[in-house]
């Protein structure tokens, strides 16, 4: 029987000998990826210990305390998982973190930390990338747990994806309330992006821009994307002269909270597998707002 000792964690007593695993099988309405998951994020315990071992043996008697949020975990520094299954896995990317490695740097990623967090479930696990980040936008991404759902999501993804929304401080001072974004996008030799407002063959840009605030230095914006074109929206910040705050790539000459301020905080998609609809929204930093106060 299961008793609800408080809105953040259940009860169970153990009547019988049994190993962990078989015994939340038993017992929560998930697959096994996801209670193998909780293990490794530290939300079970035996007693009064975390317990992360599936095998761990139980005898009649011992209480099971299952927490429903997951333990911070050290070694996952820069990210937050929000979501889990056995297909997907969402996250919050810090600014910072790269989404994939690059010749410079190999461990410090969202792709590797997540990769280690699902071999600590079964040393065969793996991660795939569906889409990306920059290293210094922060956000919620979505990642594919097998090679069919990435590919499902990959090649339907205009319509799995119901909305993508950003947040971003610019420099400068924008009049309009709101205003569509059209740009065609080419890549120069040196990997930077460059929009023109006239068809130049390059990628078809399109953005949704709402003005949320502004003083006469900055405007906060929420932006969102009709296409994902790589660095879309900085690039189109760029091109309408009001490049986003901390963003000296494309041409912003300020930077005083000590980073790019671009921040993705609303995913819905549709589930590749269920076909239900999820929806995650996070907090945009405290330090966009002050920006555009007074």
């Amino acid at each position: 029987m299961t008793k609800k000792r408080s809105k953040d964690q259940y009860i169970f007593q153990v009547k019988e000998e049994n190993e962990l695993l078989p015994f939340l099988l038993q017992r929560l309405d998930q697959g096994r990826n996801r209670t193998k998951s909780m293990l490794a994020r530290g939300q079970v315990l035996v007693g009064e210990r975390v317990e992360t071992q599936f095998n761990c043996k139980l005898v009649p008697g011992e209480t099971i305390t299952i927490l429903k949020h997951a333990v911070p975990n050290h070694k996952n520094k820069g990210i937050e998982i929000l979501y889990e299954d056995d297909e997907v896995i969402v996250i919050n990317k810090d600014a910072g973190l790269l989404t994939i490695a690059s010749s410079k740097e190999k461990q410090r990623t969202a792709y590797h930390q997540l990769t280690e967090h699902v071999r600590m479930q079964h040393p065969k696990n793996r991660i795939f990338i569906v889409h990306r980040l920059d290293r210094d936008t922060s956000g919620v991404m979505v990642f594919a747990r097998t090679e069919k759902v990435k590919r499902s999501l990959q090649d339907h993804w205009k319509q799995v994806v119901k909305k993508r929304t950003y947040v971003a401080v610019v420099e400068g001072h924008i009049s309009n309330q709101q205003q569509k974004l059209v740009s065609w996008l080419k890549e120069t030799k040196t990997h930077k992006m460059y929009a023109s407002a006239k068809d130049n063959g390059g990628q078809k840009a399109i953005t949704h821009m709402k003005k949320l605030d502004a003083n006469k230095k900055y405007t906060l914006l929420e932006l969102e994307l009709d296409t994902g074109r790589k660095n879309q929206i900085r690039v189109q910040m760029e091109q309408m002269k009001t490049p986003i705050v901390g963003d000296k790539k494309y041409g912003a000459t300020t930077n005083p909270i000590g980073r790019l301020a671009l921040h993705a905080n609303v995913l819905v998609f549709r589930h590749p597998i269920t076909n239900t609809t999820l929806e995650f929204k996070v907090e945009v930093p405290n330090t966009f707002f002050e920006l555009t106060k007074g």
